[in-house]
C-alpha cells in the first residue's frame, strides 16, 4: 500500500500516480483517463483511455459501513 497527498495544482487537487503503477499500467503524459465516482461507495475510478487496465482509488475508511 502507497500512501499519497492531496496536493493543489491550479484551482484543482490532485494525486500523483506512484512510478511503478505509470509503468505497470503504460501510462504517459497527455493519455485521455475517464473518472467514475461512486459517492455510495467511496470510490474513484480512472480507466485509462487505450489502455486495457484501470486504476482505482478505494476509500477503506468507508467499506465497513
Amino acid at each position: 500500500m502507497i500512501t499519497r497527498k492531496v496536493i493543489k495544482t491550479g484551482n484543482s487537487l490532485a494525486l500523483t500516480i506512484p512510478p511503478k503503477a505509470i509503468n505497470n499500467l503504460s501510462i504517459k503524459e497527455g493519455d485521455l483517463a475517464i473518472v467514475k465516482v461512486n459517492i455510495t461507495k467511496s470510490t474513484v475510478t480512472y480507466t485509462f483511455t487505450g489502455h486495457p487496465k484501470q486504476l482505482s482509488l478505494i476509500d477503506k475508511s468507508q467499506s465497513s459501513r
